[in-house]
């Protein structure tokens, strides 16, 4: 039956992404855990509480910048629970008072220049410090040695039982790459067939992957630290790196074919001649694209991805730019800037890329008197 087989799908995707999180929760139900215990068996804590909530936040949602995270969230509870401690003891608690001491603690925080963490810390701490917590007690000396031992503790955590940083980056990479290659064919199938509604649906489509390229760059990132404090992973480096020397070229590339497709849309609204060869091109330039998806993947060195858009690049010839008007004219040179930007994802630097090129205006011979 339909419904049944739509619930198995729906079912098995529900699933599949239970397992992605599987990592990220399995750290913070161990960094909880063991907060507590450390602070409940080993300091003395009677009930300490923030330890388990300062290791959750210091793993936080998304990978990155875990350190400093951790560092903002004990800068956060100690502004927080001063200000609420000295507020709380002289004018006691109540629906002002909380309002009163959340306004001074946050504005205490950005007085300081603090990050947004530090401030929404600061925040939900007084809000604790004036509901939970008696005023003049201990308890905010308590609390705040509480939340340097979960934010250690999610640390440690995250290092000994990190995720794999190449995971989200060959799931990034597949969509940004993807989408890449998915917009230089749908180009070149455009051109081919002369179809505006085809080239403005490709435009369309282009436009959104941005998006995608910051997931990437974030994705990485969350790499490169998990990369640099988790011992297990360190062999990662390499591959981890392959995609850092890419992600910048493919950044560029993406944006260079999204002005390519917006000046293929104007060429065929104009009804300008199409280069024969330009369909071709674009395609190949497509392989490229896949090619280097799949090396990176793979964790090589991406040399077949490098020989392809090398090859492109050495038929983007100043006979084929003399083909088309301007704004085809425009394509053909995006597609040389194209071919540049994969040879540097391959791990080319900028001047070995570029000397692929034939060249736009070469030297006329010079003739004998």
């Amino acid at each position: 039956m339909p419904s049944v087989h739509r619930l198995r799908e729906e079912l098995s995707r529900r699933m599949r992404r239970l397992l992605r999180t599987g990592t990220p929760i399995v750290q913070c139900a161990v960094a909880a855990g063991l907060a507590w215990a450390l602070a409940k068996n080993v300091i003395g804590h009677p009930q300490p509480f923030f330890a388990p909530i300062a290791a959750v936040i210091s793993l936080g949602v998304s990978l990155g910048q875990r350190m400093r995270r951790a560092l903002e969230l004990v800068v956060g509870v100690s502004i927080g629970i001063g200000v609420g401690d000295i507020l709380i003891s002289v004018i006691g608690t109540g629906w002002w008072q909380i309002a009163l001491v959340v306004a001074l603690a946050m504005s205490t925080a950005v007085l300081l220049d603090s990050g947004g963490v530090i401030v929404l810390q600061a925040a939900s701490s007084s809000v604790l410090v004036a509901t939970l917590l008696p005023p003049a007690s201990a308890g905010g000396l308590t609390r705040m040695i509480d939340a340097a031992v979960g934010g250690l503790v999610g640390f440690v955590v995250a290092a000994l039982l990190p995720a794999n940083p190449l995971t989200v980056a060959h799931r990034n990479g597949r969509v940004v790459l993807g989408a890449l290659a998915d917009a230089l064919r749908g180009v070149a199938g455009a051109v081919a067939r002369l179809d505006t509604a085809m080239a403005s649906n490709v435009l369309a489509a282009a436009r959104k992957s941005q998006r995608s390229v910051e997931e990437f760059r974030s994705a990485l990132e969350a790499g490169r630290e998990i990369a640099r404090f988790a011992p297990i992973r360190w062999r990662r480096r390499g591959d981890l790196e392959r995609y850092e020397t890419a992600a910048t070229p493919i950044d560029r590339a993406l944006r260079n074919t999204r002005v390519l497709a917006r000046r293929a849309l104007a060429a065929l609204q104009d009804g300008e001649p199409v280069p024969r060869p330009l369909p071709g091109l674009l395609e190949e330039l497509a392989g490229a694209v896949v090619l280097l998806r799949d090396e990176l993947a793979s964790g090589v060195e991406p040399l077949q991805a490098r020989e392809t858009a090398r090859a492109v690049a050495r038929k983007s010839t100043v006979e084929l730019l003399g083909e088309g008007d301007f704004s085809m004219q425009v394509v053909v040179l995006q597609v040389r800037s194209i071919a540049v930007d994969l040879l540097q994802a391959t791990g080319l630097s900028r001047t070995e890329a570029i000397s692929a090129l034939p060249p736009l205006h070469p030297r006329e011979e010079q003739r004998e008197d």
